[in-house]
């Protein structure tokens, strides 16, 4: 019995959750997750691995990305959804997808202690695709990824010294 191959759309996906959970901070913001539709590709993947991913964003609310019409009723205002994660006792990846800005000081707060906050279990908020102001009002807490893989340089000497 041969293992299946999970096709690329999959890896893709599979390494850049991979990433924010080796993420130092609980509060990532992750670059380029629209241009590759990465929330078709982790929908794809934790319905394959069981995964606790979720997705907020201002017309659904909160969701878990397997199941693709459940979610939180009441939950499309972001401070109901975070509350909800500050709430939750489990592992969990939370995207925030198009929050509004400017952020209700209520919100930031809240943001802010859950990106400081250590627990028992992992817990990453990851804000995916975010604006510029709102990566600047987070920067001493924040965590940047991007969904576009560097191209795999080799290393070269050139005088005396290794470079990349």
């Amino acid at each position: 019995m041969s293992t299946p191959i999970a096709s690329p759309t999959i890896q893709a996906g599979a390494d850049i959750l991979e990433r924010v959970l080796a993420a130092r901070g609980n509060l990532v913001a992750l670059e380029g997750g629209e241009d590759m539709d990465l929330v078709s590709q982790l929908r794809l993947l934790v319905r394959r691995t069981g995964q606790t991913v979720y997705l907020w964003n201002p017309e659904t609310g909160l969701g878990n990305l397997r199941e693709e019409h459940g979610g939180l009723p009441g939950s499309q205002r972001l401070s109901v959804a975070l509350r909800y994660v500050q709430q939750s006792n489990h592992f969990g990846i939370y995207f925030l997808q198009r929050p509004p800005l400017p952020l209700a000081m209520a919100d930031a707060t809240l943001l802010r202690q859950l990106a400081r906050t250590t627990t028992g279990h992992v817990r990453r908020i990851v804000l995916l695709d975010p604006p510029e102001p709102l990566l600047a009002s987070f920067n001493d807490v924040l965590v940047r990824l991007s969904c576009v893989s560097n191209a795999v340089r080799r290393p070269r000497l050139r005088d005396g010294r290794w470079l990349l």
